[in-house]
């Protein structure tokens, strides 16, 4: 059960990495990777899902409107089967999530997929967060009041 958890966590930190690096950065990662042979389950394909809300955050639920979504499965040879999905018409992004998905779970791939594409994706978000941080640091203004030499 424990290896079950670690192994949750290692996909769902891999998904929201790869979840908000570019099809590019990905890519180029994976360029650089042995990649095991696979085949689509699901081809990546393009729809859509309805977001919903609840009023006042606890409240009834209500449809907030609907947003677009990329999805994809493959299942690698060795039988592990990976899903990818990511907000936005990119099929390929969505792809490439579920290859990355599939090798984490595969005992063989699991490590340079962690050490080779999302801990360098992760470093690269987290540099970018900082910078933006810095940024908005240095247009930020202190106020205070004066007091007035009156009596």
């Amino acid at each position: 059960m424990e290896g079950e958890t670690a192994m949750q966590d290692r996909r769902r930190t891999a998904m929201r990495v790869l979840a908000h690096a570019s099809h590019a950065d990905i890519r180029a990662r994976l360029d650089g990777l042995a990649l095991p042979e696979y085949r689509d389950l699901r081809p990546a394909e393009n729809g859509l899902v309805m977001l919903r809300g609840r009023i006042g955050g606890d409240g009834a639920p209500f449809n907030v409107g609907e947003a677009t979504v990329s999805r994809a499965a493959v299942r690698l040879e060795s039988g592990e089967v990976g899903f990818g999905y990511v907000l936005g018409r990119d099929a390929a992004k969505a792809r490439l999530m579920a290859l990355c998905d599939a090798m984490i779970q595969s005992s063989s791939h699991t490590r340079s997929i962690e050490t080779q594409v999302v801990a360098p994706l992760q470093a690269q978000m987290r540099t970018s967060r900082e910078h933006r941080a810095e940024e908005a640091a240095a247009t930020r203004v202190d106020f205070y009041t004066m007091v007035r030499g009156e009596g």
